[in-house]
């Protein structure tokens, strides 16, 4: 029974993590990439002035690690459940290869070319093609963190279906 509740509070937290990445990645796109896009190489130096105590770069690493610590138990602690099984693993898969990987692959490099290197390093329109690029695979991003969180969700579900069920079906045979 205590295994239960472990495998349920994993899936749990797993659905809560990554809803939240869903919510702060939204929010970047929306209120925080317009202003540092929008006059390079100007608004990265304002923006990196604004992020001085606390940036992105301090949330989404840590959250994202959450996200596969708490997507690999939930995975582990609810593999007998077949039907939520595959929905968890491919939440998993999302975060670790969208999130994970296209982030060291992808996304990484350009953050160095335009916050670290910048104007010092590289020309106006070097910065503004990076931008681009790193703006134009930032929608990849956002469209697997939605994808990964409505698979925590699904799989969420099914577990929290299986609950019910088993809870009522104790409850009769008292």
């Amino acid at each position: 029974m205590k295994k239960r509740h472990i495998a349920f509070a994993f899936s749990l937290t797993q659905l809560w993590v990554l809803m939240s990445l869903l919510g702060a990645i939204l929010c970047e796109t929306l209120m925080i990439y317009p202003n540092i896009f929008y006059d390079i190489p100007r608004s990265f130096e304002i923006g990196m002035k604004f992020m001085v105590v606390r940036g992105p770069h301090d949330f989404f690493p840590p959250m994202g690690m959450l996200a596969m610590l708490t997507g690999v138990g939930s995975l582990i602690f609810n593999w007998r459940v077949k039907s939520a099984r595959y929905w968890i693993l491919g939440s998993v898969m999302i975060v670790f290869l969208g999130e994970f990987l296209l982030s060291m692959a992808y996304f990484w490099p350009r953050n160095t070319i335009m916050f670290e290197e910048g104007a010092a390093v590289h020309s106006v329109a070097v910065l503004e093609q990076t931008a681009q690029e790193f703006q134009a695979g930032h929608w990849l991003r956002v469209a697997g963190c939605a994808a990964a969180s409505a698979l925590s969700f699904m799989g969420f579900l099914k577990i929290y279906r299986l609950r019910i069920l088993s809870r009522d079906a104790h409850h009769k045979s008292k």
